[in-house]
C-alpha cells in the first residue's frame, strides 16, 4: 500500500507591494524571486486506517522580504508544529555504523493578513481553515476552478508565476491547498542582502490512499535541479519506481563490498547478501539497463550525472526498528560506544556523536516506532524530470520484496 506525500511550493508574499508584478518562480515580487534548492521530509504511512503524517523544511534562498509555502494535499490536513531541529536529530539517528573488526573501509513579526475573501467574490475558492502554527500563520483553500485560484491568489499579494495548468493539475485531482506566510526577520541574512535557510518543520496528518510526491508544483521554483532528502516510515522498505530506482546504486554497491582488495566477506550486514543472492538473475539486466542511463557506479564515491544531467537516487540508511530503537531515544540505552554484531559477520560496530546531540534524540520519540522500517534515501531532481507527480513505492525488483538494511558503512560506501 501507498500514500501521497505533498510538496511544498515557495511563495513571495507581496504585503507591502500592492499592484507589482510576478517574476520568476512559484510566488515571486517584481525583483523578488525565491528558490528551492533543497527540503526533506520525514513520512509515516498507516495503511490501515489509511492515515499519513508528514514532516517537511525546504531549504530556500532569494531576496523576497515576504514569502510563503503553498502545499497542495489530497484531503483536510491537522497541522502542528515540530522540533526546530527534528532533521538534525534525525540525521544524528541513521549515522552509519563503522565496523571495527574486521575493520571495513576509512576509518515573528507578522506582515499583516491580507483582505478576507468577501463572500460571493470567488464562489469557486472556499477558505476551509485559518491559523497560527509555530510562527506561521496558514490558510487550507479548496478550489474547483485554476483560474479563480489563481486570481484569489493575485488579489490577496501571492504573485503567482506559473500557469493556471499547474494549479489544475492538483485541482482536477481534488486536492487541496495550504498556504503559508513565512516571517523573514526571523531568518538568517547574507552579505549581500538575500535569505538563505530553512523553514521550521510543520507536521500534517491527513487520510488519503497512496504515497505521491508532487513534483509537477516544485518545477516551477526550480532552475536546474533541486535535491530532495527522504525519510520513509512504513511497515515495509520503500523506493522509487522504474529508472528513479536506488536499486542501481544500492546493487552494485552491495556486489562491491563482497570482494574488498584485502578480503572476502561474507554474509553482508543487513542480509544484503541474501538480497542479492535473490535477485541474482535479475542483476545481468538491472546493470545492463544503468548502463545504458548512463548510471555509472564507481567504489566509495558519491554517483555522477549522466550526459543528461541525471542523477541515481541513492539509499544512506535503512532499517526495521526495534524496542531498543526506542529506547535509545529515551535514553534508557546508549547511542555512543560499540556494540557486537549478531549477523553472522564477526567484529563490532560503533557510531558517535556529542552528549548534547544525543540527548536531542528525544525529540524523535514518538515520532520513530518499533516494527516499522524507516528508509531514507537522496534523489537529485533535473527540471526534466518533475514534469508529473511521483509515487513512492514498496522497494522490491521483478517479483521479490527487497528487506535488506543499511545501517553500517560498507567497504564500497560513498563518503
Amino acid at each position: 500500500m501507498r500514500s501521497r506525500l505533498p510538496l511544498l511550493a515557495a511563495v513571495a508574499l507581496l504585503a507591502h507591494a500592492p499592484g507589482a508584478d510576478a517574476a520568476c518562480c512559484y510566488f515571486s515580487a517584481k525583483n523578488a524571486d525565491i528558490l528551492q534548492p533543497a527540503q526533506k521530509a520525514f513520512i509515516t504511512w498507516d495503511p490501515d486506517e489509511k492515515i499519513e503524517t508528514f514532516t517537511v523544511q525546504p531549504k530556500f534562498e532569494g531576496n523576497a522580504l515576504d514569502f510563503g509555502m503553498v502545499i497542495p494535499t489530497p484531503s483536510q490536513p491537522k497541522l502542528s508544529e515540530m522540533p526546530r531541529d527534528f532533521f538534525k536529530h534525525l540525521a544524528i539517528y541513521t549515522v552509519l555504523k563503522k565496523r571495527l573488526v574486521p575493520r571495513f573501509g576509512k576509518d515573528s513579526k507578522k506582515s499583516g493578513d491580507p483582505d478576507e475573501l468577501k463572500p460571493g467574490d470567488l464562489p469557486t475558492i472556499k477558505i476551509l481553515e485559518v491559523g497560527v502554527v509555530g510562527s506561521l500563520d496558514y490558510k487550507i483553500i479548496e478550489a474547483t476552478r485554476a483560474d479563480d485560484l489563481f486570481k484569489w491568489l493575485k488579489d490577496n499579494k501571492y504573485q503567482y508565476a506559473g500557469d493556471e495548468a499547474t494549479l489544475n493539475h492538483y485541482i482536477q485531482k481534488k486536492w487541496l491547498f495550504t498556504v503559508m506566510k513565512i516571517d523573514t526577520m526571523q531568518m538568517k541574512r547574507n552579505k549581500d542582502g538575500t535569505f538563505d535557510g530553512e523553514v521550521t518543520p510543520t507536521r500534517f496528518r491527513f487520510a488519503t490512499d497512496k504515497l505521491i510526491y508532487p513534483l509537477k508544483i516544485t518545477q516551477i521554483s526550480v532552475r536546474e535541479k533541486t535535491e530532495a532528502l527522504f525519510y520513509v516510515q512504513a511497515p515495509f522498505k520503500v523506493d522509487l519506481p522504474g529508472e528513479l530506482t536506488y536499486q542501481y546504486t544500492w546493487v552494485p554497491m552491495l556486489q562491491a563490498s563482497l570482494k574488498p582488495k584485502s578480503l572476502k566477506i561474507r554474509p553482508l550486514p543487513g542480509r544484503g547478501d541474501k538480497w542479492l543472492t535473490a535477485i541474482e538473475p535479475q542483476i545481468p539486466k538491472l546493470l545492463e539497463r544503468a548502463g545504458e542511463l548512463g548510471f555509472v557506479f564507481e567504489r566509495g564515491k558519491r554517483p555522477q550525472p549522466n550526459t543528461k544531467g541525471r542523477t541515481p537516487t541513492t539509499i544512506e540508511w535503512a532499517r526495521k526498528l526495534t524496542a531498543a530503537d526506542i529506547d535509545i531515544l529515551q535514553g534508557k540505552a546508549p547511542y555512543n560506544g560499540m556494540q557486537k554484531v549478531a549477523d553472522g559477520v564477526p567484529g563490532w560496530v560503533q557510531r558517535h556523536a556529542p552528549e548534547e546531540e544525543v540527548k536531542g534524540l528525544q525529540h524523535l520519540a514518538g515520532h520513530l516506532q518499533a516494527g516499522l522500517f524507516i528508509t531514507k534515501f537522496r534523489k537529485i531532481f533535473t527540471r526534466s524530470e518533475m514534469n508529473d507527480d511521483l509515487l513512492i513505492v514498496p522497494a522490491r525488483l521483478g517479483d521479490m520484496d527487497d528487506a535488506s538494511e543499511y545501517e553500517e558503512i560498507l567497504p564500497a560506501s560513498p563518503p
